[in-house]
């Protein structure tokens, strides 16, 4: 059960065509902000580079799930990677600090066309496996992100030091065209269902009758309102993550690198994991119970470098946390995927998104400002609890909507396509 939907040609495509292209994108998120720190000597203009990849999510991240849930997803995607394998391209031509601006332009675009390749992603999922295979797909995509986010890194430094710019920008570039030749290979139609009189009523009216859809739904809102309080914490977390392990675990950018490869190893560990767990455990219970979980080992990750100052017992620790990080992942994602109509997939995922972005600039924001007075390991603590008073207020208010299964999400008149290899 737990690898069954790779059996499914249509998700098995899907899944390599992810792997493929997180693994891409991670060389050149490791290259690039080196490369610009090599290039002007400036902090600021490395964090220029971060802060254009954030804005097209705020200006378009809305309006992109529109048309995701006008336009075939499958599409969506498969321009999507073309698009995004050709406009790396110019970054060949950023040899100087006199063309910096190519590489923002560059960032810029490559952050806009992400706005409708997630939220495609995973209003496109619940199609390509049958329900019950839904918490285990979930599972196995967390899986390659974690995969890639451990081997992409290693290769982009690999690549930074033996072939420069030049070969990152065409590694990735490559990664997004293999990454469409396999989505082009799925198969079947994935516009969303829709009554077939209902007619577009415009941009902004759709895009209000997502944000009605969500507010209407008290699941979707509970879930919602978890990913918010959920992200502003690990925008806390990562502002002082480097001034955590660098102070408390008294460590240095080799440590840090370990600490985030254990947490890959955690992610990897996680998704191997989710599919059987999943199997055994109904979403709602296992979205509290590893919310809860994770806060804890959050707890003990913060706090035991007042009585040890080691640094394995975190590496353990982290990589302990990333199963119960996964799980709820999966919990959440499955949980969604089936609280919504699949005319609405598109926006929800997009509003999520933007949520997500808001909050993680908001705890980066809180970060500096109240470490200081408060201290890195007390921030932090506080930062630990709020994944368990997320996963208490979600019991109660699970408990409240009772235990009714999410509903089937493919829909009668959509002609199935996932078939076995």
């Amino acid at each position: 059960m737990q690898f069954a939907p790779l059996r499914q040609r249509n998700f098995a495509l899907l899944w390599w065509a992810g792997l493929i292209s997180i693994a891409g994108d991670w060389t050149l998120r490791i290259a690039l902000p080196i490369y610009v720190l090599q290039l002007t000597g400036s902090a600021l203009a490395t964090s220029g580079a971060v802060v254009v990849s954030l804005v097209p999510m705020l200006l378009f991240g809305l309006v992109a799930g529109v048309f995701v849930d006008r336009w075939d997803r499958r599409n969506v995607m498969l321009v999507v990677s073309l698009l995004q394998g050709l406009t790396l391209l110019p970054l060949l031509a950023a040899d100087s600090v006199g063309r910096l601006w190519i590489v923002y332009a560059v960032l810029f675009v490559q952050s806009a066309l992400a706005q409708f390749f997630m939220p495609a992603e995973n209003a496109l999922l619940p199609n390509l496996v049958a329900a019950d295979q839904l918490p285990a797909a979930n599972s196995l995509n967390s899986l390659n992100n974690n995969i890639a986010r451990l081997a992409g890194p290693a290769l982009g430094g690999l690549l930074a030091a033996s072939l420069g710019l030049t070969g990152v920008v065409l590694v990735d570039a490559v990664s997004f065209l293999l990454a469409a030749a396999l989505v082009a290979g799925i198969r079947g139609r994935f516009t969303a269902a829709r009554d077939a009189d209902t007619p577009q009523l415009g941009v902004r009216r759709e895009l209000a009758e997502g944000l009605r859809t969500a507010a209407a739904s008290p699941m979707l809102r509970a879930l919602l309102a978890i990913v918010t309080a959920t992200s502003v914490g690990e925008g806390i977390m990562g502002g002082l993550f480097p001034v955590f392990v660098t102070g408390p675990l008294h460590g240095g950018a080799r440590e840090l690198g370990w600490t985030m490869s254990s947490q890959a190893i955690g992610g990897i560990l996680g998704g191997l994991l989710g599919g059987r767990v999943a199997a055994r455990i109904a979403p709602k219970q296992l979205l509290t119970w590893s919310l809860v979980l994770f806060g804890l080992i959050d707890l003990a990750i913060f706090n035991y470098p007042r009585w040890a100052g080691e640094l394995w017992p975190g590496l353990v620790l982290f990589v302990v946390v990333g199963v119960p990080s996964v799980l709820s992942g999966v919990a959440w994602m499955t949980l969604v995927q089936g609280a919504v109509g699949d005319a609405y997939r598109g926006r929800i995922f997009s509003l999520t998104m933007v949520l997500q972005a808001l909050a993680a600039l908001l705890g980066a924001g809180l970060a500096g400002p109240l470490a200081e007075p408060l201290g890195v390991m007390n921030l932090l603590t506080v930062q630990g609890t709020v994944p368990i008073l997320c996963g208490i207020g979600f019991a109660l208010i699970s408990s409240r909507l009772g235990d009714r299964p999410y509903p089937a999400v493919v829909s009668p008149e959509r002609e199935p396509v996932a078939e076995a290899s």
